[in-house]
């Protein structure tokens, strides 16, 4: 066999082989765009009996998101820092992250701070997931349209 002919042999062979393709890491926006793509809208689970509303539970959000986020590598956490409820995401692999934070007021009654805590968690981990739901606050602060009396 000739080397021109064994030369030609061997390209084939090594042309027909599976490549490894190193493929470039995700950004931790494009994991957060393919979580939320999975996340989808939430349905309110919980009633509250004082307002008549429904919202949903900061359990079952977290129950919920946590599972999706670690799947694409997220991590969610919601530290209290400097009187803040702080939201962060952050990207396991290269450890950027994105947050958000609210303010807690003075409070100084434990019961009441709770709530307020768990208030907080819950809409600003929905706002930096951009987490479809209907908002309950916003509709019962809308006007009801009065009815028109017949001519």
């Amino acid at each position: 066999m000739s080397a021109t002919k064994r030369l030609l042999e061997d390209i084939e062979q090594d042309v027909a082989k599976p490549r490894k393709t190193t493929k470039k890491a995700k950004n931790i926006y494009q994991k957060l765009a393919d979580a939320k793509a999975e996340i989808g809208a939430i349905s309110k689970d919980s009633t509250n009996p004082f307002f008549k509303s429904k919202y949903f539970d900061i359990n079952n959000l977290l129950a919920h998101v946590e599972p999706i986020l670690l799947k694409h590598g997220l991590l969610c956490l919601q530290p209290i820092i400097e009187g803040h409820v702080v939201t962060q995401i952050i990207d396991i692999d290269t450890e950027q992250m994105i947050s958000s934070s609210i303010a807690l007021t003075d409070e100084r009654d434990p019961q009441r701070l709770g709530s307020q805590i768990s208030y907080f968690r819950r809409y600003s981990c929905s706002s930096i997931l951009a987490i479809q739901a209907e908002d309950d606050d916003a509709n019962s602060a809308k006007p009801k349209p009065q009815p028109t009396k017949p001519k």
